[in-house]
């Protein structure tokens, strides 16, 4: 039987995917808006067939390499860093084509995700990457994918700097908004990630219509949204097009959090983080006046995301008590998780930008990396000794003053605010965590250093 949109009556799950005349819903927002003129309509991607926007792409990475002939049902393996949905999309369409997918990823991303990956039947590769991953870290998730790359049979199809990326939206996203809106649409808003959902649809609505405003929603520095990139991650990020939108609104961690569980709880519109903040810059950028139509991208919905909610609405713990299962956190890892998330401020993290200046001040720091020895041997920064994680309690090396200044520094930045726990338990009143990593000093353009492991 053929595809009937009108009966959703289809052959496959993929004569499900979003259209034109097939597109995921509009929903106008009448509770959490403050406007009296402005109308704000969420469009809820979560409609399409895997549950995420990034559907729409996976789709259309799948459909160009094919058409190019790079990719062959049941030969070619697919390989893709992504923050959790592109890698859905990908799994489950390879499915239905004849493809297996290989992802590597952060471990940052939340459990749920990583889990269904699995379950879908990907190969998860977890590393210890940043949220989102960032092109050009030197042992992170898109480093990880370019490499896989070079074995026969694997494919990178590469959504951070694919065309098709943008491509998609272009196709389906910009004349579903159009088409939905009759035209009125005033302004379009989305979080920006690899940008493909803001480039390929502002660019069909603004050839609608040169008018619509495009806005950028963009997340804090070291954020907590999965799926989308600070303006420091975005430099990096070729589908980056800052000279089409009109506006980039920035949004901390609390806005996104506290504006995605009122969307639950007073329109019951079951969105993620990135809807939140999505909402939140719409709401910020756009004035109230008669005649704007405000079309809101919201990406995918809460149920991927309990691990987060968990960490930014504590008092949705369930209660701890002795006959209760060990799935959820014990009252210890949530004092722990909040001990580590209160490590975030200026005075127990330092920007590598500082540290580089600390490094040749008259009384420099010293700097522990906490990697593993074969880590620390291809690429450190210089100056700094390696005390793996593990040997921080047992290790010699420590200052035997406990106010020396003392730098941890991991890939990332995570697992360094661990060590910096650790060693302020020890005694060390100085301690700081570089806030980015290794990864953040390369990308800043600082010199590192090789040795022999024990040099």
């Amino acid at each position: 039987m053929p595809h009937d949109h009108s009966l959703r009556v289809y052959d496959s799950m993929l004569g499900l995917l979003s259209s034109a005349d097939n597109p995921t819903p509009l929903v106008l927002l009448n509770k959490v808006v403050p406007f009296k003129h402005t109308k704000v309509y969420g469009k809820l991607e979560w409609y399409n067939p895997f549950g995420a926007v990034k559907d729409r792409i996976a789709d259309n990475l799948i459909r160009d390499a094919e058409e190019r002939g790079a990719i062959t049902p049941g030969k070619t393996k697919l390989v893709e860093a992504t923050s959790g949905n592109t890698g859905l999309g990908l799994a489950m369409i390879g499915n239905a084509k004849g493809y297996t997918l290989e992802t590597p990823l952060s471990e940052a991303i939340p459990l749920e995700k990583r889990t269904v990956l699995r379950f879908f039947g990907t190969k998860v590769v977890e590393l210890d990457d940043s949220l989102c991953p960032a092109p050009g870290a030197p042992e992170g998730a898109i480093a990880k994918a370019h490499e896989t790359a070079e074995q026969e049979d694997y494919v990178l199809l590469d959504q951070y700097a694919n065309d098709a990326n943008p491509g998609a939206h272009y196709r389906t996203t910009g004349p579903e908004i159009w088409r939905q809106t009759e035209g009125k649409v005033t302004h379009f808003v989305a979080g920006l990630g690899t940008c493909g959902t803001i480039t390929g649809t502002g660019r069909f609505l603004k050839e609608q219509n040169k008018d619509i405003k495009v806005i950028g929603a963009i997340p804090e520095e070291g954020h907590d949204i999965p799926g989308v990139r600070s303006k420091r991650q975005l430099a990096q990020t070729k589908l980056y097009c800052p000279d089409e939108y009109d506006a980039e609104i920035e949004i901390n961690d609390k806005e996104a959090y506290d504006l995605c569980i009122r969307l639950n709880r007073e329109e019951s519109i079951v969105a993620g983080p990135s809807s939140g903040m999505n909402l939140a810059a719409a709401l910020k950028a756009v004035p109230d006046e008669p005649g704007n139509v405000v079309v809101v991208i919201f990406c995918d919905n809460i149920f991927k995301y309990a691990s987060s909610v968990m960490r930014h609405f504590p008092e949705l713990q369930p209660p701890t008590t002795k006959e209760e299962s060990s799935s959820g956190p014990s009252k210890t890892e949530q004092l722990f998780n909040e001990m580590i998330e209160n490590l975030k401020n200026p005075h127990d993290t330092i920007k590598v930008k500082d540290l580089h200046d600390a490094i040749s001040s008259e009384n420099p720091p010293t700097i522990i990396d906490i990697r593993i020895p074969g880590d620390y041997q291809d690429g450190h920064i210089p100056g700094a000794i390696n005390i793996p994680q593990d040997d921080l309690g047992a290790s010699s090396d420590l200052p035997d003053d406990r106010d020396a200044p003392i730098i941890t520094v991991c890939n990332i930045g995570k697992f360094s605010k661990h060590a910096t726990l650790y060693l302020k338990s020890k005694g060390y009143r100085n301690v700081r965590s570089a806030k980015g990593g290794l990864n953040e000093w390369v990308r800043k353009g600082f010199q590192t250093e090789t040795s022999a492991v024990g040099s």
